[in-house]
């Protein structure tokens, strides 16, 4: 049996069009970005998250169906159903109620508060748990066209479940689909262990993770880089804004420096196929 890498597929091009195009991509991420939905505060942090640009290289498009994972307080939320509402679906998923951790349900309510809120612009994402062991058991295998994770991968290295979280989305993700993930970036041979403890992960090991579960880096991105950040600050990426962790105490000094370095990584999930040319499983 061969792997092999996606190919683009052509399309041939439709003379005669009679109904109105759809927005395209960069139409929607306009008005999503300037939309009333999102506040003043969120709106500021594009200088540092680029979310036009991460976007894009992820290769977004507004007739996917897109999973994000762990959304926190839905920074990215505010962003991806706009752009996804009416042609292609957001599914989010988040902690639980029921989380036995409850600094994270609290942080899950909330997160429905705010979705429960505003239905002209969250009415049509769909809601799943995300909880141990299956982590995305309420989802088809291969059935999500990209599924996209922001700074999130320390927290699991933390509590030892990386390995299990991201072979879940592995399995949801279609052959050919994409994985995008944005991480706060460790200095190369920094211990994976404890450089997570301080919100880090260093580039090469979480590659070798994901490549070893099946998935392909296909592009990375230096979009959220950010050379000013040294990796080692007291209270780790925390003490950094939006954070500032440590109050006012040598404030400005942080505030020069902006938010944390992050790695920008596209993989892939590879089709199989087989010797006589056909998909496995076909």
């Amino acid at each position: 049996m061969k792997l092999h890498y996606c190919l683009p597929i052509i399309l041939l091009a439709i003379s005669h069009v009679t109904a109105a195009e759809p927005a395209s991509l960069d139409t929607r991420l306009d008005q999503a970005l300037s939309g009333d939905h999102r506040s003043a505060d969120n709106k500021a942090r594009d200088q540092y998250r680029h979310p036009r640009e991460t976007l894009k290289f992820f290769g977004l498009e507004p007739d996917m169906t897109v999973l994000e994972i762990t959304p926190g307080g839905g920074w990215y939320t505010e962003v991806l159903a706009p752009i996804l509402k009416d042609q292609g679906q957001l599914v989010v998923a988040s902690f639980g109620s029921d989380h036995p951790v409850d600094y994270l349900a609290n942080i899950h309510d909330r997160y429905m508060d705010k979705l429960d809120g505003d239905p002209d612009t969250y009415g049509q994402v769909k809601r799943v748990i995300f909880q141990a062991p299956d982590y995305l058991g309420a989802l088809a295998d291969d059935s999500m066209d990209m599924v996209l994770t922001f700074r999130n991968t320390h927290n699991w290295i933390k509590f030892g479940t990386a390995e299990a979280i991201y072979r879940a989305m592995y399995r949801v993700l279609k052959p050919c689909g994409t994985l995008g993930v944005v991480q706060h970036r460790a200095d190369a041979d920094a211990d994976p262990e404890a450089a997570a403890k301080d919100g880090y992960v260093p580039e090469a090991y979480l590659i070798d993770m994901l490549e070893s579960i099946g998935f392909r880096l296909t592009a990375r991105s230096d979009i959220n880089a950010n050379p000013a950040d040294t990796h080692d600050h007291p209270e780790g990426v925390w003490t950094l804004p939006p954070t500032y962790r440590l109050g006012e105490k040598d404030r400005a000094r942080y505030e020069a420096i902006g938010e944390s370095d992050r790695m920008t990584l596209r993989f892939a999930k590879p089709m199989q196929i087989a010797e006589d040319g056909c998909p496995v499983g076909s």
